[in-house]
């Protein structure tokens, strides 16, 4: 039921496995993960109190892992697994960090990179794709067998790891995960990952991670939301500006995206015969959603494009002083987009700008074709100095030379 490629492209793979069924291919070149850059994420993100990591023991979930996270010191995964190797007696582990890619910009510009093939091919996802790292010991995921509202890439970094599928629930029980899955083993297909593989499943399969070798392995996987799109999430994006740092946390997004209350009761859930609203709904509406900004949506929309896919995205880099003999270069395959009201966006940020947009056009379209120009030839001002400095934090242009 596992289906093995020698070689990978985009198109091919929507034709024939895109929400339809897993696939393995082995070897892939072009994949976006290098270790250094994943390590290296990993520590920024292996903050104690941050929800978007956790670790567990054995099965147990370690509120405060304290010393157990990695460390500038470990220099590497090989440092870190040796000295936790040390620390927990030969006890498994697991390392799982959500929002990955918001923790280092290279290795989210390079999955942003990756991705765009995808997304010529199956449109961009509604919301966010996800990222997440996956390092450890562990005997099996902590949660077990399970379904997920994402399909799933799923990159093999270091050591061997094994996914076993079930195409359909294998339990009758009114519970959404198991943990001791022996039973169901024979209905399931395995799929063995090794470095440098690149496994995919649809969101409609169970599944479970599995160790496959004695050492600790790694992968990091991307899920593309599938299943359970409400609109209401569109909605909220609108309404609501949610902290990044809750973006990997799914509760803590949630809570903070969740909308008033509505008091007023509808006299009628929808629409009635006539096409009219129910008389209660304006009210409650009114109850329920803030003043919106004009154009709210138009920001929104920004952010969403040239997030490409991913977000949250990396915070801004600091500005750095922009002088006329100063010589830049956008990125041809992601330039700036900007609207009507003078905004302009970038790698999922937006900044305003008094210029109109003839002047925008102007001054970015030079930029868009990716060769170098000197600051002192584009139109502006002190004014353009500004916005060159705030792409530059937005890692939109880079300095030549």
């Amino acid at each position: 039921m596992l289906t093995i490629e020698n070689g990978f492209d985009w198109a091919t793979f929507a034709a024939r496995y895109w929400d339809r069924r897993p696939v393995l291919f082995k070897a892939v070149v072009s994949a976006p993960f290098v270790e250094a850059e994943v390590f290296r994420a990993a520590v920024r993100a292996s903050v104690p109190s941050d929800t978007t990591t956790q670790f567990t023991v054995e099965r147990l979930q370690q509120p405060e892992p304290g010393d157990l996270l990695p460390v500038d010191g470990d220099g590497s995964f090989d440092g870190y697994d040796a000295r936790l190797t040390s620390r927990l007696d030969g006890r498994r582990y697991a390392l799982i960090i959500n929002g990955f890619h918001s923790f280092d910009p290279g290795l989210w510009a390079r999955e942003r990179a990756f991705y765009a093939g995808l997304w010529e091919q199956v449109g961009l996802p509604l919301t966010g794709a996800i990222t997440t790292l996956f390092h450890g010991t562990y005997e099996h995921s902590p949660v077990g067998v399970h379904k997920d509202r994402f399909a799933t890439f799923m990159f093999g970094l270091r050591g061997r790891k094994r996914m076993r599928f079930w195409p359909d629930r294998p339990w009758t029980e009114p519970v959404t995960t198991v943990l001791d899955y022996q039973p169901y083993v024979p209905e399931s297909f395995a799929a063995e990952v090794e470095p440098g593989d690149l496994l995919y499943w649809p969101s409609r399969y169970y599944h479970v991670g599995e160790s496959a070798g004695s050492g600790p392995a790694t992968s990091v996987n991307v899920g593309v939301p599938r299943e359970e799109h409400h609109a209401d999430y569109d909605l909220q994006d609108v309404l609501v500006d949610v902290d990044a740092a809750l973006m990997g946390d799914r509760d803590g997004a949630r809570a903070a995206r969740r909308l008033p209350p509505v008091d007023a009761a509808l006299t009628a859930p929808g629409p009635d015969d006539t096409g009219r609203l129910a008389p209660g709904l304006p009210p409650a509406l009114r109850h329920a959603v803030p003043a919106v900004p004009p154009d709210r949506v138009g920001e929104v929309s920004l952010r969403r494009w040239t997030a490409c896919g991913f977000e949250p995205v990396p915070a801004p880099a600091p500005h750095r002083t922009v002088h006329d003999d100063t010589v830049v270069r956008g990125d041809a395959r992601f330039p700036v987009l900007w609207d009507d009201s003078g905004r302009c966006a970038v790698n999922g940020h937006t900044v305003r700008t008094p210029f109109s947009p003839r002047e925008l056009r102007t001054i970015l379209s030079p930029l868009s074709s990716g060769d170098p120009v000197r600051v002192a030839d584009l139109p502006g001002g002190d004014e353009t100095r500004r916005l060159l400095m705030a792409l530059e934090g937005f890692r939109g242009i880079t300095r030549v030379g």
